[in-house]
C-alpha cells in the first residue's frame, strides 16, 4: 500500500515523499479513502499512529480541488481545533509542511502570545485556522474572524479537551459553524463524552479503531520502581545516569513540581528543563528544541504541556508521579514507541500510589512487572 494508492494526488504527493515517508499507517489507509469522500470519521488512535497526517493530507487535497480566491474576505474554510498550544503547533507544522505544492494559506492560532500578528493573517485571507478554543472565542468575539463558510471540521484529541474543561467553548464554536460541513473527531480514548459529542456532530460517520480501546502499545516496555517517597528524586537521577539514558521525558503532577524537580536533576548534572502551561510559548518552544537537540537530556512537564510533543523515536518516558486520572497514563506512554521505534515507560512507585498504579492496570489490563532497585525502598 502506497499513499498514491490511496488516491492522494500529485503535488502533495510530492511533499509527502520530500518528507521521507513512503508507506501510510494503518489510520492513514483508512482515513485517507474515506476522507476523501467527504465522510465523517470517528478516529479512535492512540499518539504516534500517523493521525495528524491522517486527517491533514486529504483535508489539503480535497480544499485544493476547488480552490477560491480567499483574499477578500475573514471568512475560512477548514477549522482544526486542538486543546493545547503545542499540539496546534504541531498540527500547523504538518499542514504547512504537506502543503507547500499548493497555494492553499494556513494558521496557527492560540493564546499566550500576542493576538495582533494572528488578526493581521486573518485579514490577509486564509484558508485553514488551526486554533486552540480559547483564543478562537476571542477572536471570533472581537468579531475578527468569520467561521460560517467552514467546510471541514476537525476536533483533535477530543478526550483531552474535555479533559481540560473547554467542552463549553467548544460548544459555543460548534453552535457558531454551518449544519452542513464534514466533520472529523479524533479521540485516545470514548468515554461517554465523547459520544453524546460524536453522535451530536457526525452524521453517519465511519468508525476507524487502530488499537484497542485505553489499550497500551505493544512496542512500548512498561517498568515499575517501587520506591521510598523521599527517594525518587534521587532513584531518577540514578536510573538516568547509571544506565546513561538520552532524551527522557519525565511527567509531574504538578507545575511547582516539573520545576523543582528540573532544578534538581540540573544540579545533580543532568541538563533539564520544565515545561507546563505557566511557561510563555517562546520558553516551551525553545526547551523542546533544546530536548530534541540533545542539548537538554531531560524534560519534565505536566500532562497538559506534553501534548503535542512529537518525536518519533523518543527513548523513554519516567512518571515520576502517576496520574490521577489512568487513562492519562495511556496518554503518555504514548509518547514513547511511536513510528516503529521501541520504548521504555518507566513508573517511580511509592505507597502512596499503589491506589493509582492498580487503576492503571486494570484499565489497561495488564499486571506491569516491577523491580526493586537495594536502598530505594
Amino acid at each position: 500500500m502506497t499513499f498514491k494508492n490511496l488516491g492522494v494526488s500529485l503535488d502533495i504527493l510530492r511533499a509527502i515523499n520530500e518528507k521521507g515517508y513512503t508507506i501510510p499507517t494503518q489510520i492513514q489507509q483508512r482515513a485517507i479513502p474515506a476522507i476523501l469522500k467527504r465522510a465523517d470519521i470517528l478516529g479512535l488512535a492512540p499518539t504516534g499512529t500517523g493521525k495528524t497526517a491522517a486527517f491533514t493530507i486529504p483535508i489539503l487535497q480535497n480544499l485544493n480541488i476547488s480552490i477560491k480566491d480567499n483574499s477578500s474576505h475573514k471568512s475560512i474554510r477548514a477549522l482544526i481545533l486542538t486543546p493545547t498550544r503545542e499540539l496546534a503547533a504541531q498540527v500547523g507544522e504538518n499542514v504547512r509542511e504537506y502543503a507547500k505544492h499548493t497555494h492553499l494559506k494556513s494558521e496557527v492560532i492560540f493564546g499566550g502570545v500576542n493576538i495582533n500578528p494572528q488578526i493581521a493573517k486573518i485579514k490577509k485571507g486564509l484558508d485553514i485556522v488551526i486554533a486552540t478554543p480559547g483564543r478562537l472565542l476571542d477572536l471570533l468575539n472581537q468579531k475578527m474572524i468569520d467561521v460560517s463558510s467552514v467546510e471541514i471540521l476537525v476536533l483533535d484529541e477530543a478526550d483531552r479537551m474535555l479533559d481540560m474543561g473547554f467542552v463549553r467553548d467548544v460548544k459555543k464554536i460548534l453552535a457558531l459553524l454551518p449544519r452542513k460541513k464534514q466533520s472529523l473527531l479524533f479521540s485516545a480514548t470514548l468515554s461517554e463524552e465523547i459520544q453524546i459529542i460524536a453522535n451530536k456532530l457526525l452524521h453517519n460517520p465511519k468508525v476507524i479503531e487502530v488499537a484497542k480501546r485505553n489499550n497500551t502499545t505493544e512496542l512500548v516496555q512498561q517498568l515499575v520502581y517501587p520506591v521510598n517517597k523521599a527517594k525518587k528524586r534521587e532513584l531518577l537521577s540514578f536510573i538516568i545516569g547509571s544506565k546513561n539514558w538520552k532524551q527522557v521525558l519525565v511527567f509531574t503532577r504538578t507545575k511547582h513540581g516539573a520545576n523543582k524537580l528540573s532544578a534538581q536533576l540540573t544540579d545533580d548534572g543532568l541538563p533539564s528543563a520544565a515545561i507546563h502551561g505557566n511557561k510563555s510559548q517562546g520558553a516551551r518552544t525553545r526547551a523542546l528544541t533544546d530536548f530534541k537537540s540533545g542539548k537538554i537530556r531531560v524534560l519534565v512537564a505536566t500532562d497538559i504541556a506534553a501534548r503535542g510533543i512529537d518525536i518519533d523515536q523518543l527513548p523513554y518516558v519516567v512518571n515520576f508521579d502517576l496520574p490521577q486520572v489512568p487513562e492519562d497514563y495511556v496518554h503518555r506512554i504514548g509518547r514513547t514507541g511511536r513510528a516503529g521505534n521501541t520504548g521504555l515507560a518507566v513508573s517511580l512507585v511509592s505507597a502512596d500510589d499503589r491506589q493509582l498504579l492498580k487503576s492503571i492496570e486494570r484499565l489497561t489490563k495488564k499486571t506491569i512487572y516491577q523491580e526493586a532497585i537495594d536502598g530505594y525502598v
